[in-house]
């Protein structure tokens, strides 16, 4: 846990000095930027990357996340997303690879895979998720975005597809 702990926090840490040395161009979701969310999110928490803290039947459960991204060309980001998580239970990993393309620069539409390492379980979920909302940008580099997520699970014989309701907060440098 350390470990995946240190990494994450040295590629951020890369990514921000990194970005911080390129001259700034084009919009926030232009060729060459980098992009950092961090989501709250109402539902199941299937391959969860998001924030959350909750209590189920007198235990806590938590799960801490976060996603990055960077522009290969303007309104199209490459995305991956790590998390982890204790429901009181169980320890879960959470993974996330995908795309997220911006129609107009304001209406983020999300296709990724999405699974957990779930520790002590059978077998691990699996899904194909797609995602779609509104980008409300509160400053050239802030954008809050609401949005609903569809997860269908790859393995259906023990976990169930997923709906999802999104507010996500996105860093765009």
């Amino acid at each position: 846990m350390k470990r995946i702990l240190l990494t994450t926090v040295a590629f951020l840490a890369f990514t921000i000095s990194n970005a911080q040395k390129k001259e700034s161009k084009g919009g926030p979701v232009s060729e060459g930027k980098w992009l950092i969310e961090a989501n709250t999110g109402f539902g199941s928490g299937v391959g969860s990357t998001r924030f959350e803290l909750d209590s189920v039947d007198g235990d806590t459960a938590w799960n801490l996340g976060a996603e990055g991204g960077y522009f290969i060309i303007d309104n199209l980001a490459l995305k991956l997303g790590l998390g982890y998580g204790d429901d009181g239970t169980s320890t879960a990993f959470a993974y996330k690879v995908g795309a997220k393309y911006y129609i107009i620069g304001k209406i983020p539409v999300e296709v990724s895979y999405n699974g957990a390492s779930i520790k002590g379980a059978s077998e691990n979920p699996s899904y194909v998720g797609v995602q779609a909302g509104y980008a409300l940008f509160l400053s050239d580099s802030v954008s809050l975005e609401p949005g609903i997520r569809y997860n269908n699970s790859l393995n259906d014989d023990l976990y169930k597809s997923a709906l999802q309701v999104n507010i996500g907060f996105a860093l765009h440098f």
